[in-house]
Order: structure tokens, then sequence, then C-alpha cells
């Protein structure tokens, strides 16, 4: 009888594929136990217990919301050698500590973002932050809203941009087109069950982004604002962790002004993904119905989430962080390219999309060199072929019956094959028989090459073509110097190209 009065410990819990692990609630504790993470919360009378193994979990960021636990170093060490990034929220939406895997960085990009402001590579990425921000909520009101003077407004406010040359009214620029966003919102209807009789009135629409308690959107009075508030919150860690990740100071904003206890790079290079986060949470509620046992309203009126909806939310942070990566990067190479020096052409390594992986000889190396244009291929196999041709030899003989009956040109084919075999007949024939006499004295290889070959640049290649009666790919070879026509060809080129004797 004993046993059965004895509390039994809760079932391990697996992580859910999207690698990203909540934990919300009351005593959350993260430790090492045997190699193993676990994590352990509390949610009214449910427990919740994950152990982790460091080979075979994919987990990729771990998200603490509320202030109550620990968390131990070795467990800190644990999530540095697995790759994975911590969050650590409020339980009103608030971004209290980012921590994320160590990068290499370098000095002069540092460097290069302290200077921005003075060589104008501030006001140029912050003028194209908020014209992508500005088109995102113009598409936004248009498709989803139905708002056409919104709309208009906005469109408005971005053809100024291309004006401004002070970040002092980009930004005023971007407040004024926010305040005719949030206005197209105001009327939005919020979707409750119809069993749901004890709705607050100020709940059932968006009402005004500005909360009543703070006159800012800090402490939201209804689910949408709260809802928004943790979506930006979760973005803003994302932003955060990508430009240390790149070798950025998240404190030194372009767009932002720096304030203390606020990343304001992070904040800047959010403003692209904002639309992005609006249009989650706008889809939301135009298709989901809301209910109130998801919401707690504070004794001060403000509303937060509970743990359910805000470990749901939370789940949506791999979405944010590869919408961010791009702009990230983009941003760290602009900064470089303002610092380095004249006639020299660098790229950062992508660390976050790894789009330039195959140029870095080393994960440490922080610049690669430009990347080479991709190789020529066949347009129906792919296999690499020269420059100059569409199909490969096995491709031409197959589908060149089908390409003749549409009409289209086919290189390779027997009939091309036999044309070309005879036109270089006739051409070996015509050089035989040519007397090297009617050359002029003065008109030499050298003359040729230093005289009559850079004339030709100037030259339609139609005209060449025409002259020598040669093919296009021919004539262009002959006017770029890739090939030295026979000096037959060289008095007619000179012709051609306006030399008709020795300067």
């Amino acid at each position: 009888m004993a046993s059965r009065t004895l509390s039994q410990p809760p079932a391990v819990r697996q992580l859910p594929r999207h690698g990203t692990l909540v934990l919300f609630g009351f005593e959350t504790r993260v430790s090492v136990s045997n190699g193993h993470l676990s994590c352990h919360d509390i949610t009214g009378v449910k427990r919740h217990d994950f152990l982790l193994a460091k080979v075979g979990s994919n987990l990729r960021r771990l998200v603490l919301i509320g202030s109550s636990g620990y968390i131990s170093l070795e467990a800190l060490r644990w999530l540095a050698d697995r790759g994975a990034s911590l969050s650590m929220l409020d339980r009103r939406g608030k971004v209290i500590a980012v921590c994320g895997p160590a990068a290499p960085s370098d000095t002069r990009l540092r460097r290069a973002q302290s200077l921005a402001l003075q060589n104008g590579t501030a006001l140029r990425i912050s003028r194209e932050f908020i014209r992508l921000k500005l088109e995102g909520q113009a598409t936004l009101v248009r498709d989803m809203l139905n708002n056409e003077d919104a709309t208009l407004a906005i469109e408005r406010f971005r053809g100024e941009l291309a004006e401004v040359d002070c970040l002092e009214s980009i930004r005023i620029i971007e407040a004024q087109a926010a305040r005719c966003y949030w206005q197209a919102w105001s009327n939005l209807p919020v979707r409750w069950p119809v069993k749901e009789r004890r709705i607050p009135e100020h709940w059932k629409r968006f009402g005004s982004r500005i909360s009543l308690l703070t006159q800012s959107p800090r402490l939201a009075i209804n689910p949408p604002n709260a809802i928004l508030n943790l979506a930006y919150a979760l973005c803003e860690s994302e932003a955060r962790i990508a430009c240390v990740a790149m070798g950025l100071d998240s404190a030194i904003g372009l767009l932002h002004v720096d304030t203390p206890r606020r990343d304001s790079l992070a904040c800047d290079v959010m403003e692209v993904c904002r639309p992005k986060v609006d249009a989650f949470v706008l889809n939301w509620l135009q298709t989901e119905t809301l209910r109130k046992a998801d919401f707690i309203e504070g004794r001060d009126g403000a509303c937060r989430l509970s743990s359910a909806l805000a470990i749901k939310l939370c789940e949506t942070a791999e979405t944010w962080r590869r919408l961010l990566a791009p702009t990230v990067e983009c941003v760290a190479q602009e900064l470089w390219a303002s610092a380095a020096v004249k006639g020299e052409r660098m790229l950062l390594a992508t660390r976050l999309t790894q789009r330039t992986k195959r140029f870095v000889k080393d994960s440490d190396v922080a610049l690669v060199k430009q990347p080479q244009p991709p190789a020529h291929a066949c347009e129906n196999c792919g296999t690499k072929i020269r420059v100059g041709t569409r199909l490969c030899w096995k491709c031409s003989t197959e589908i060149a019956p089908a390409i003749l009956a549409s009409g289209r040109k086919m290189a390779r084919t027997p009939e091309s094959l036999a044309r070309k075999a005879d036109t270089q007949r006739k051409q070996r024939a015509l050089n035989r028989s040519w007397n090297r006499a009617e050359l002029p004295a003065w008109l030499t290889c050298d003359a040729y090459i230093k005289q009559v070959l850079p004339a030709l640049s100037n030259i339609a290649k139609h005209l060449i073509r025409s002259a020598l009666g040669v093919s296009e790919p021919y004539a262009s070879n002959i006017q770029t110097g890739k090939i030295v026509p026979h000096p037959r060809h060289w008095l007619t080129l000179a012709r051609v190209a306006g030399i008709s004797q020795n300067p």
C-alpha cells in the first residue's frame, strides 16, 4: 500500500523535430547528468522532463521563459559544445539574456561598424532597411487588410526615402508610416468561441499598438499585442545571436539610437523581418479562434500568454533565424566593404547561410575571395561543355530531330557537321591559293596586333562577319583577340577598322 502513495517520476519527453526546446513555468532547472542535458520545469500540476544526449540530439536553441530556476555552468558548456543557443525571456515578452555559440570576429569589422555613422554607410543601410520594411507593410495592408488608403500613404512615405540625407529624416518617415500602418490594424476583429461570454471589450479588437499602461508597445493590454510582443522578442533574440555569429557588436546600432540595456543593431536588422512577423500574427488572428484560457490578465491590466501558447509561439524561432540570416550577412559585408582597401574585393565568410562555404579553406578564415562563375553546362543533362555551345554531343545527337522539327538552330547535328566540314575545306583551299605578296609591307603581325586589333573593338560584330564571310562566334573571337586570323584577312580587317596605311 505504501508504494501506491509514493510520487512517481515523470516520463522523459522527446525533443521536437524543429530543435527548439522551451521551458516555461516554475522551478526551471537545466543541468548535466551523466553527460546528458537534463531539463525540468513545472507548469501548474504538470511536470516536464527532457534528457538529451550530446550525440544524436537535434537541439538548436533552448528558450527559457520566466525567472524562477537555474542553469548550471556545466550545462552552458554542454550547449556551447553542441553549438546550441540560449534565450531567456520574461513572461511579458522582454529579452533578458541571449547566449550563442562563440564565433571568430575581426577587429576591423567592429571598427568599420563604429565608423559607419560618419562615412555614410549607416545612412545607406538604414535607408534600405526602412525601404524594405515599408514595402512589406504596404503589401500586407493591401493584400491582407484590403486598405487602399493606408497602402497609398505608406507607398508615398517609401518614395520619400530616396531624397533623405540624414538618419533623423529616416526615423521621422518610419514613424509616420507606422502611424498609418497600425491605424489600419485598429479595427481588426479578434475571433473568440461563441461560448466565451466573459471577454473584456478591449480584447475583441486589435485596438492601438500603444499600451495605455506604458505609452509604448510594452505591457500589452490585449491578446493580439501580447502575441506580437513575444514574437518580436523571439526575433530580437535571434538577431542578437546572428550578429554575434558574424562578428558584429549587437549594441552598436545604425538606425536606432544607442541606449543602455538595448542591442540597437539587433533592432536594426529586425526592421526587415517585422512585416513577415506581422503577416504571421495577422494570418493567425484571421484564421484561428483564440481561447481565453491561453491568456492571463494581471492585476495592473497587462495581458500575457499562458505556457501552452507561449511554447507554441516559441517554436517559430527557427523561421525567424532563417529570415534574418541573409540580412545580417549583407550588413556585415556592407560594413566591411566600407573599410576595405581601394581595389581590394573580399567577401566575409557566410557563417549563417553557408553560401560561400566551399570557398573557405579554413573555418577560422574570415575572408574569402570573390567566387568564380559556374562552369558552362549542357542544357539537357548538365554535363560540363565548352562555352558557346548549348548541348553536349550525346544530347545533340539524341534530341536533334525534335529540335530541327521545331525550327530551332542546332549545333553538332550530322547536317551541321557536314556543312561545317565543307566550309573548312573551302577556307583551307583559299588559304593555300592566297599570295602573300598581296599583303602590304607595313601590315605585319605586330602591326595587326598593335593597330588593327584595338580598332576592331569599336566595330560592330556583324560587319566583321559579313566582310570575312565567317561565323558569328569566329568573328567574336577575332574582335576580342582570342584568335589571330589568317594573314589574307588582315587587309580586309584593316579597311573595316578604318586603317588604310601605316601611320
